[in-house]
């Protein structure tokens, strides 16, 4: 893990030690997010996030490899900002979520790169289905916030094909191509607050 300053002026101070970072944490909602980018039409992307989820993690900071996450997601939460295209994606062509309310990753393994670079490899559910995920990470830093939380914070990507967990619904377009893109980005900016 990088050590990063929160700036001068700030009411947060960094947190140095890297194994005093060992314990359980919580997901912020409000100031965690997860989203997904998507390709429209073969030329533009679309953007998305889930707004409901909760998640715990267990750092590791002395041997990262025992670090372990677990996240769940109302996916009813999904917002494009569109909300007829919100509606079609919680319908049966897409997340069905009458059927399959939520869906989770639990991690398996996970990997100090160097750097303040990571890899949690991990099971993501969707649809009842379940496959591999590997997400890389970057540790943004650790802080006590002004409220007297103890917080980390961490960035990361996936890339998934929808097609692999059973999302398969598309329209061929007349020039060519598809309307939406199997392969997804998902995208995550997360602070997490520890448990006393």
């Amino acid at each position: 893990m990088t050590d990063r300053a929160t700036g001068p002026g700030s009411a947060a101070t960094a947190t140095t030690d890297l194994a005093a970072l060992t314990g359980e944490y919580m997901l912020d909602p409000a100031h965690t997010s997860i989203g997904f980018v998507a390709r429209h039409a073969m030329v533009t992307n679309v953007k998305g996030s889930f707004h409901e989820f909760t998640g715990t993690l267990r750092l590791d900071g002395t041997d990262p490899s025992k670090s372990s996450a677990f996240v769940e997601v109302n996916v009813a939460s999904i917002d494009t900002g569109q909300p007829d295209r919100d509606n079609h994606l919680r319908s049966p062509d897409f997340f069905k979520v009458e059927e399959y309310p939520t869906m989770t990753f639990r991690s398996t393994r996970a990997e100090d790169l160097g750097g303040g670079l990571y890899r949690m490899t991990g099971e993501l559910t969707i649809l009842g289905t379940t496959k591999p995920l590997t997400l890389d990470l970057e540790f943004n830093g650790a802080a006590k916030d002004p409220f007297g939380n103890e917080r980390v914070g961490f960035e990361g990507t996936a890339q998934i094909l929808r097609s692999e967990w059973g999302l398969t619904w598309n329209t061929a377009l007349d020039t060519g191509g598809v309307l939406v893109s199997d392969k997804i980005k998902l995208v995550f900016d997360i602070s997490a607050i520890r448990q006393r």
